[in-house]
């Protein structure tokens, strides 16, 4: 077992099913497969919702499969979500399983009031750097190979903002430029900052996290703080 760090570089230890998985158990959601082998977890209010898609392979982001996708709904009886979010392989489960803490605590997970500050603050205070060309809107670690930034929705991605030209919070690692991205996130113009926020600075976090395997890509890119 490695504990390693950064974070946004260590992979998801080809484990992010069953991590995100134990996660929501443990929240009480409730769960069951899916007529297109997907695994839908729902909470107990069923005003938000995970599913496992990688099997449904329904579309990319950067080259890779998404894998988990979130939403949100005003009310349990409303058919369309307020907004959805969407993870591929890779992505540090932690990150992940911290901001389904944050909708989980959350008393009306389809709405907020806080501004697109509250997410670089969350970079910030972690040491992360904000673009100098976008300031507003933009943050990348020190080492430049991830980035949190608000973007252009990229296709497929749905809201209940029906509007083409939306923009929503969009994150990846890229470890080596020009190569392949290690994990890619987006999320929809309506979920509230305050979430971003709690993925983002789970993202940043110091804290080491265990591995078992480490990506190939990251290599030279990761400290390795202990074995055990």
């Amino acid at each position: 077992m490695y504990w390693v760090t950064p974070r946004h570089l260590a992979g998801d230890d080809d484990a992010l099913a069953e991590r995100i998985g134990d996660t929501l158990a443990g929240l009480g959601w409730r769960m069951w497969p899916t007529s297109r082998h997907t695994l839908l977890y729902v909470s107990p209010d069923e005003l938000r919702g995970a599913e496992w898609i990688l099997a449904a392979y329904p579309f990319e982001l950067g080259g890779l499969p998404v894998a988990w996708q979130l939403s949100a709904r005003p009310h349990a009886t409303s058919v369309m979500t307020e907004w959805n979010a969407y993870f591929t392989t890779g992505v540090p489960y932690e990150a992940l399983a911290d901001l389904l803490l944050a909708i989980d605590a959350r008393e009306a997970p389809d709405t907020g009031f806080a501004g697109p500050e509250t997410v670089l603050d969350a970079l910030s205070i972690s040491g992360w750097i904000r673009d100098v060309d976008r300031p507003r809107t933009t943050a990348m670690d020190p080492g430049f190979s991830s980035s949190v930034s608000l973007e252009m929705v990229p296709p497929l991605i749905e809201d209940a903002d029906p509007r083409p030209d939306v923009v929503g919070w969009q994150s990846w690692a890229e470890p080596v430029l020009g190569a392949p991205y290690l994990w890619c996130a987006s999320f929809s113009a309506s979920v509230p900052n305050d979430l971003v926020a709690a993925f983002a600075s789970s993202l940043a976090s110091p804290v080491p996290v265990p591995r078992r395997s480490l990506p190939k890509s990251t290599e030279g890119r990761l400290t390795v703080v202990r074995r055990s």
